[in-house]
């Protein structure tokens, strides 16, 4: 079990780091225009094996961390380039570990929202998430959640970003 764990966050690191690798106006030119990927979100067995792996070995940097009430990180954004995250989440009994969501930002959430209302897809109502970003849901065929999001100003996302040097 611990090897499938590694193998799928070695996987999840190999596509942040393909993202990383590719050009990004060649990724843009798709039928999709205004859809971009943002983060890929896990839920980590080991949640500090899985930080050091990604910082340390991987050589991603910490953009932002979530504490709950007692200071245990709830989520980390970890900074592939300037607009795309692996997201990481410790796991718990309701959420195993494994892959948790794929982050796509449309270029216009509420008419990407209408425009996929209009072909019978059920989509959440847009709420404003813990990193003070808004974001919905949809489910697709193979029961994949795929998180649509807009940044808000002060979102923690577009403070690091922003701040990507």
């Amino acid at each position: 079990m611990r090897t499938l764990i590694r193998s799928f966050l070695l996987f999840a690191g190999g596509i942040g780091f393909g993202v990383f690798l590719m050009q990004p106006g060649a990724a843009q030119q798709n039928q999709n225009p205004g859809l971009r990927l943002n983060h890929v979100g896990i839920y980590a067995k080991d949640y500090d094996e899985s930080m050091r792996f990604y910082t340390k070995t991987v050589g991603l940097r910490e953009a932002f961390t979530i504490k709950d009430k007692d200071g245990k990180p709830t989520l980390t954004y970890l900074q592939i380039n300037r607009d795309t995250f692996l997201e990481l989440a410790p796991a718990t009994a309701e959420r195993p570990a494994g892959l948790s969501h794929i982050g796509i930002w449309p270029e216009d959430l509420s008419a990407t929202v209408a425009a996929l209302r209009q072909r019978g897809v059920k989509v959440d109502d847009p709420r404003t998430g813990s990193t003070k970003t808004t974001i919905t849901n949809v489910i697709d065929p193979n029961g994949v959640r795929l998180e649509l999001l807009d940044f808000l100003p002060e979102s923690l996302p577009r403070k690091a970003m922003d701040a990507w040097k």
